[in-house]
């Protein structure tokens, strides 16, 4: 197998803080990251100022998929709006972190993942001792939802093709495709932005939602079906780079990064969380592998291992 991958696990190489509101909620909250030792995986500490409550990166604490993804209990302690955050740590390939945060929503920021890969930039990232191991699809798994669908396949790498379609004519139907890398993930999805229309907003205020929403955070396209940001859009397709960039916080929850292709069209964090348990729940359409070099060459292969991912799974 030719793929060129990083052997070893990461971490940051030192703290790094993050500071904003939450796009929902619309309260301040505060983020700090933290180096984590080998076989971590990606974990949350969320303070309420008494006491700490700890939240795995992973599918089975999924507790919500409605305008962003949430791990935790909705109706007890959670933190939502994680995918942006969780987009960065696999776009970047970091391993192991411990995430400790002092609200129940991940800042929006900018609405897009810069700011988290320049903090991340800032902190640096270590290479651990430690193999990494991969989730690697070795059969196509599928899920539909009326016109919807999503859908995992065999791939000699990382790729991700995700497809949108929308009535709005500032949106229509449009496309990002791309294999995944460091690099590609800085230039071509990091700086998407997240995106709504203003004839929704009263609706989601009324239901406690968008409350910290604004044209600083957000594209938003007005009722004249026109984006009304100024500046514009940052990509010609900026709406379906976002929607990958959902696609990859929301597959991050795996545990690992995986090898495969990973393709939607119209989907969102529902359905993305509905196709990573399908995946998994089926032990024949996946194996864990890890990386080991070749004698004389630089190339690496793909050996299957018995060791779990960071941590069990429940489906």
């Amino acid at each position: 197998m030719g793929l060129l991958l990083h052997d070893y696990q990461t971490t940051v190489k030192s703290r790094a803080t993050l500071a904003g509101i939450g796009v929902h909620s619309g309260k301040t909250v505060t983020v700090h990251f933290l180096p984590a030792d080998a076989d971590t995986g990606i974990v949350f500490h969320l303070s309420n100022g008494s006491e700490t409550r700890e939240l795995r990166a992973l599918v089975a604490e999924v507790g919500a998929t409605d305008l962003c993804t949430m791990l935790g209990d909705p109706a007890g302690a959670h933190i939502g709006t994680v995918e942006h955050l969780m987009a960065t740590v696999f776009g970047l390939g970091i391993d192991n972190l411990i995430i400790e945060i002092d609200g129940s929503e991940v800042p929006i920021l900018d609405g897009s993942a810069m700011a988290f890969v320049e903090a991340f930039d800032q902190a640096g990232i270590e290479t651990l001792a430690v193999k990494r191991r991969y989730i690697r699809v070795v059969k196509p798994v599928r899920v539909e939802a009326g016109a919807s669908w999503a859908e995992f396949r065999p791939y000699d790498g990382t790729r991700f093709e995700v497809e949108i379609d929308f009535e709005s004519p500032a949106i229509g139907r449009q496309q990002f495709a791309s294999d995944i890398n460091p690099d590609i993930f800085r230039r071509d999805i990091a700086r998407a932005r997240t995106f709504g229309f203003m004839k929704d907003v009263e609706r989601l205020w009324a239901a406690g939602y968008a409350l910290g929403s604004s044209l600083e955070n957000s594209l938003v396209i007005g009722d004249d079906n026109r984006v009304i940001n100024v500046g514009g859009l940052r990509y010609p397709n900026e709406f379906a780079r976002h929607k990958t960039l959902d696609a990859m916080g929301d597959l991050a929850l795996a545990g690992a990064r995986f090898i495969g292709c990973f393709r939607s069209y119209r989907g969102g964090h529902r359905m993305n969380a509905s196709a990573l348990r399908r995946l998994l729940s089926d032990h024949s359409a996946f194996e864990i592998v890890e990386t080991r070099r070749r004698e004389r060459g630089r190339v690496a292969e793909m050996i299957a291992v018995s060791r779990p991912v960071y941590a069990p799974w429940v489906i």
